[in-house]
């Protein structure tokens, strides 16, 4: 994807990805988006190069999850 077009999508990604942390995990906005920026997972999404994008929100917060309860990320195999 262009980087023109991964700009549009990214923030719309990382919207629906902090939705679901706060109704998952029942936190603040706030919370939600500090924990999300601060965490690895961030750091690859917002790399188009890495492919994370790609995933589902609920597949990204399975990802976010994993993250935060062992420090590990596991990617799906595809």
């Amino acid at each position: 994807m262009d980087k023109n077009k991964f700009n549009v999508v990214f923030p719309i990604i990382c919207s629906a990805l902090v939705e679901k942390i706060v109704s998952e995990l029942n936190i603040t906005d706030k919370d939600a988006i500090v924990g999300l920026y601060s965490s690895h997972l961030y750091e690859l999404l917002e790399r188009e190069e890495t492919k994370v994008w790609q995933y589902s929100t609920e597949k990204l917060f399975e990802m976010f999850s994993e993250e935060i309860n062992s420090g590990k990320i596991n990617f799906p195999q595809v």
